[in-house]
């Protein structure tokens, strides 16, 4: 990967004619540095700044190993891997030709061997002093620790074997044929040759097509070299008596017989065998030269099996040539149009160096790119989203105390994004309509005073955010961010984020106080509170109708998605209602049956004293009412006389008929102390005065005047009602054999709370109440509250108003009394 993005050096030609990424250095701190930086830029090396005292000499003897790291861009290294790429070539050709060809070399090609052995040793020493680009991270390392453990992990062990004299070992051995098969183990050097056409095709000062085609005549030549050589190799193995059964042993051309091949000049015999190994791949016959033995009819078997599948590869590799469509050549004709672009407009070097970066920094990491994973189901995309950056977003400060929902929806809206050093990805001032997270690599927040000057605000390292500021309140970007190492960032659209703050509405919140607490105070954007504040309001205010429109609507996915997002089931609207309310009045059981799970406030009431209960009576929802009854929830009117009396007086006798079920009491007074019943008596309703006395109304029951129902029917003369309240009387007179007050009482017995300490006590005197029944005297309600509440010298019951009662029929039912204290 490091010589994949390795740049340019300073003897390179004009970018109009060639293209290599340069390794853009932080160019705020280069703005500031002195020749020293400059040096170290030009030789590539890291040297470790220290100040000057006894430990840093001690420390720079220890670490003396990692002062002297070689970057891959240093020329003088450059210029090593041209030289060790000419002993690549040689080494991979010649391997294949030892093999075959000789047992033992002669003193010239074994000198040779050993030159080009030492260089190789040599070049292994400096890869555990040179400095790589990181695959995931793209970041420079620079550490010996890491080098050198990637090293050992990789080609190290490979490297060192093919470095072995084997030529010597193989003398040593006693010429063991078994020991020259190690020998293959400097193939691995052609992976040298393959990273310099790799980089060749990027070049753009060498076309594109004649690369490809010296490339595939390189494989081409390459792999009939080798199967040459194996094949001359079959011969050798028999011994000199039996040379006649092989394939050049029996070989005859014209008048030439190549009987003792062994004593024919090296050459004819390689060229006789290259013959052979064309001929064999192009299988356009054989001729005079035919596999003689059962080895070398299996080989060439294995051979032209093999060659097929090079065929392929070479046919396929060519009509990519003619359609164009790899990617190496797309990227090479966009940086194209890209320098002409340049050159036409006559951007400065700065800004051609970044745009060219950039692109190639596309080009190197287009694994991230989206469309790799166009063809995966979202649902799949989604679960590698999380799995790759969900641990960086769960770190942002910003989102501390957010659900996972919430986490999760924002890292499947993710996209992955790479920056050079000294790119300016936000400007102050500017409308912003990206959220950025940092997963590796460092920013900078950089204030521009009135002046120009700048003063660096902050920095932005791995799990830190920008850009939510203006996203959330609307403003300006307050700052520059701009990148000081290369970096690996998440970006987040602004439509996408605001989309999911709309469903996690409390997330959203939290968003907004982290923001507050953090960012807005460390920044000194003081004016920005009042704005998050109103942002706070609006979004409830708007929450609130939502919540409700889909309990009025009967939406309950909408329902459960909002409160589950963290909207709250009890928010009322303007009229006081809650979902509660609406639900029940449209009659929709599943949606009530919800928010009483949700444990939502089932006796709430709206601005004009409605529960729920009573709403779903009102609309004849019988099931939601009977729902709600089972849940626990009752009417609780506050005016119960006056709204029973409403009831009667329009004659709709379901309704009372649900609203008597429902427990109300059918002998609740009005402010004229009239009951349901003398209403349907004075009106004449027999049908509704029938109802009340079914529910156990009282004929006893007199209003402010002393009028009793029957009194108000005869006035009506109404003979049916008459009749009916006349039979009531009787029957209600049989069972309790008492005067008309007592039998009223008795069946409708009234209560009242007594508190031993009066309301205008000081708290601390304030002690719980009894709830007792009222008795027949005063003197009896004092005793049985002074037993209760163990007080003694008490001599009188007062009123809220601080009024004495002085007679048990001035006591309203469910009245709060209060005891004149005495010593306790």
């Amino acid at each position: 990967m490091s010589s994949a993005l390795s740049s340019s050096s300073s003897t390179s030609l004009d970018d109009d004619k060639e293209y290599e990424v340069d390794e853009i250095r932080d160019r705020i701190k280069a703005s500031r540095g002195s020749r020293f930086n400059l040096i170290e830029n030009e030789l590539g090396l890291e040297l470790t700044r220290r100040k000057f005292s006894r430990q840093s000499v001690i420390n720079g003897i220890k670490d003396l190993s990692k002062d002297l790291l070689i970057h891959p861009d240093n020329r003088w290294y450059q210029a090593w891997t041209k030289f060790i790429l000419l002993w690549a070539v040689y080494s991979s050709f010649f391997t294949p030709l030892e093999f075959g060809f000789f047992r033992g070399l002669p003193e010239n090609l074994f000198i040779l061997d050993i030159v080009g052995q030492v260089a190789f040793l040599l070049d292994i020493v400096l890869q555990f002093f040179l400095a790589y680009r990181d695959t995931q991270t793209y970041r420079m390392v620079h550490k010996c620790t890491p080098i050198a453990l990637r090293y050992l992990r990789s080609t190290f062990i490979i490297d060192l074997l093919a470095c072995m004299p084997w030529d010597i070992i193989y003398k040593a051995c006693g010429s063991k044929e078994e020991v020259r098969y190690l020998l293959w183990i400097r193939l691995s050097r052609v992976h040298k040759v393959t990273n310099f056409f790799q980089k060749l095709e990027k070049d753009i000062r060498v076309n594109y097509m004649f690369t490809r085609i010296i490339k595939l005549l390189v494989v081409e030549l390459y792999c009939t070299h080798t199967a040459a050589c194996i094949f001359y190799y079959l011969a050798t193995t028999l011994p000199p008596s039996q040379e006649g059964y092989t394939w050049i042993g029996s070989l005859k051309m014209g008048d030439f017989s190549y009987s003792h091949f062994r004593e024919i000049d090296l050459w004819k015999r390689y060229i006789t065998s290259l013959y052979f190994a064309i001929v064999t791949m192009a299988t356009v016959g054989y001729g005079e030269i035919h596999a003689v033995n059962l080895r070398e009819m299996i080989f060439i078997m294995i051979y032209v099996s093999f060659d097929m599948v090079l065929g392929a590869y070479l046919i396929g590799n060519m009509t990519a040539l003619i359609v164009k469509g790899s990617k190496t050549e797309k990227f090479r004709d966009k940086m194209t149009d890209l320098i002409k672009y340049m050159n036409r407009n006559r951007l400065g070097r700065d800004i051609r160096n970044q745009i060219k970066g950039h692109v190639r920094l596309q080009y190197e990491s287009s694994y991230t790119e989206a469309a790799v994973l166009q063809d995966i189901p979202i649902s799949i995309r989604a679960k590698i989203s999380q799995t790759l950056y969900l641990p960086f977003v769960e770190k942002v400060p910003v989102f501390k105390g957010c659900s996972s929902e919430f986490i999760n929806q924002i890292v499947i809206k993710l996209h992955e994004e790479f920056f050079l050093p000294g790119e300016v990805i936000m400007e102050q001032g500017n409308v912003v309509d990206q959220l950025y997270f940092v997963c590796h690599g460092v920013l900078e927040e950089v204030g521009i005073g009135e002046d120009g000057t700048e003063e660096t605000v902050s920095l932005l390292e791995p799990g830190s955010s920008f850009g939510e500021i203006s996203i959330l309140c609307n403003i300006p970007q307050p700052y520059n961010v701009r990148v000081c190492e290369l970096c690996r960032l998440l970006r987040l659209d602004k439509q996408s984020f605001t989309n999911i703050l709309d469903i996690y509405f409390y997330d959203g919140r939290k968003i907004l106080n982290n923001l507050l607490e953090g960012k807005v105070l460390n920044l000194g954007v003081k004016h920005l509170e009042s704005d998050i504040t109103f942002h706070i309001a609006k979004q409830e205010a708007e929450l609130s109708l939502k919540v409700n429109s889909a309990a009025y609507q009967g939406d309950l996915y909408q329902l459960k998605g909002l409160i589950r997002a963290g909207a709250d089931p009890n928010k009322t609207d303007y009229d006081g209602r809650s979902p509660l309310h609406l639900a029940a009045s449209r009659g929709y059981e599943d949606v009530t049956l919800f928010l009483i799970q949700e444990r939502v406030d089932i006796n709430s009431k709206d601005n004009f004293g409605n529960t729920p209960l009573l709403e779903a009576i009102k609309n004849g929802h019988d099931r939601v009412a009977s729902l709600l009854v089972k849940e626990g929830a009752s009417l609780k009117l506050d005016n119960s006389g006056s709204f029973l009396c409403t009831a009667v007086a329009r004659g709709d006798s379901d309704y009372l008929k649900r609203i008597l079920s429902n427990g109300i009491d059918p002998n609740s007074k009005d402010y004229d102390y009239r009951t349901p019943l003398h209403i349907a008596a004075s009106e004449g309703l027999y049908f509704m005065a029938n109802l009340l006395l079914e529910a156990g109304a009282s004929v006893f029951t007199k209003d402010r005047w002393g009028n009793t129902p029957l009194d108000e029917a005869r006035m009506c003369g109404n003979k049916n009602v008459i009749k009916l309240l006349e039979g009531a009387k009787s029957s209600q007179l049989s069972e309790f054999p008492y005067q008309s007050q007592e039998i009223t009482d008795k069946m409708h017995p009234r209560k009242c709370t007594v508190f031993p300490f009066h309301p205008w006590d000081p708290k601390e005197h304030r002690r719980h109440g009894i709830v007792l029944w009222v008795p027949q005297s005063i003197e009896e309600l004092i005793r049985a509250a002074v037993e209760q509440l163990d007080f003694i010298n008490v001599s009188c019951i007062l009123t809220e108003d601080a009024g004495k009662i002085l007679d048990v029929d001035m006591i309203k039912d469910g009245q709060k009394l209060y005891l004149e204290c005495g010593t306790h």
